[in-house]
């Protein structure tokens, strides 16, 4: 081959492995932990401890930080934390107003989903169907509604009912502890078939675990067809230009209300770990890895799909 042939050979291959280089770079180091925000509550818990195995998978490492709602978007807006996958709308629209410029939005991770104050069925039997009913039987109720945390919108919206008598409701007493404190309640009182009024929401194992009626009414407090939510995934600002495959990636992960009310039941009832219970969701069900690592890359570099199907044992 003459000398000038071998030179544009050679410089072509440069080029070509330039440009495989260039397709295959990965995120810079500075985004290998991934800091993702976390409040006591079941399903992001199970949403979370999905995404950590992705990324355990892929060459990152995930670090949860459990903090309140309302720290949760100071922390975004201070970039102390990466990502939050429970921003529910618009139960939350007034922290998005609030932190307007301090987050970015990196996709849509639930849609269905629901959240509104709801009663046993048997309470619903006994003519309870909309908000407004509850202030007719409110001695049976002990003039009590059970929220899940000061920190919570819901809870902040409940207390807005009180204050302005929505529905009859001056002079009821909101009763905030935790998402697990709350459920404890409503064990005690179903099993005694007693009255209780509380925050419910789905996907959460509340919905397999007991036989409840939602209510009607209130969509000025938790919006239309009984508090109908969309659950979206925020990144601080700057997380997608500086970590865009993890921002594509975190794009893509998409769940859905049957899979998380089912995920949620064992690690509710303290049997699993979020974790193992992730793990072994994705292994029965290895075709949403197929989805969420769309175009994604391990953070060597490599696709991200083939990695993680052998990490996980899955083929």
């Amino acid at each position: 081959m003459p000398r000038q042939y071998r030179t544009l050979v050679w410089l072509g291959a440069i080029n070509v492995a330039m440009l495989i280089t260039v397709t295959a770079r990965a995120d810079p180091a500075s985004c290998k932990v991934v800091k993702m925000g976390q409040p006591s509550w079941t399903d992001i818990r199970v949403t979370d401890a999905l995404a950590g195995t992705v990324l355990d998978a892929i060459g990152y490492h995930q670090k949860i930080e459990h903090l309140a709602v309302p720290i949760i978007y100071q922390a975004l807006k201070n970039q102390q934390i990466d990502v939050f996958q429970g921003n529910w709308m618009p139960a939350q629209k007034h922290f998005v107003k609030s932190y307007q410029g301090g987050f970015e939005r990196l996709g849509t991770n639930l849609s269905g989903a629901k959240f509104t104050l709801a009663v046993p069925e048997y309470v619903a039997a006994a003519g309870v169907h909309n908000i407004s009913d509850l202030n007719k039987h409110a001695a049976k109720f002990d003039h009590k509604i059970y929220g899940i945390g000061p920190g919570a919108p819901a809870d902040q919206n409940i207390r807005k009912m009180i204050a302005a008598n929505a529905d009859g409701l001056k002079g009821w007493k909101l009763v905030a502890s935790s998402e697990v404190g709350m459920l404890s309640e409503v064990s005690r009182d179903v099993a005694r078939h007693r009255w209780i009024a509380f925050l419910a929401w789905e996907p959460n194992p509340m919905n397999v675990r007991y036989h409840i009626t939602y209510l009607k009414g209130g969509a000025a407090y938790f919006g239309p067809h009984y508090g109908q939510a969309t659950v979206y995934t925020l990144g601080r600002p700057g997380f997608s230009r500086q970590c865009p495959n993890l921002a594509h990636l975190f794009g893509q992960l998409k769940f859905n209300v049957a899979m998380e009310n089912l995920m949620m039941v064992p690690v509710a009832k303290g049997k699993v770990s979020a974790k193992h219970e992730a793990v072994d969701y994705l292994k029965q069900h290895p075709q949403l890895l197929q989805s969420w690592l769309k175009g994604v890359k391990t953070a060597s570099g490599q696709k991200a799909l083939p990695a993680a199907e052998q990490a996980l044992g899955i083929k």
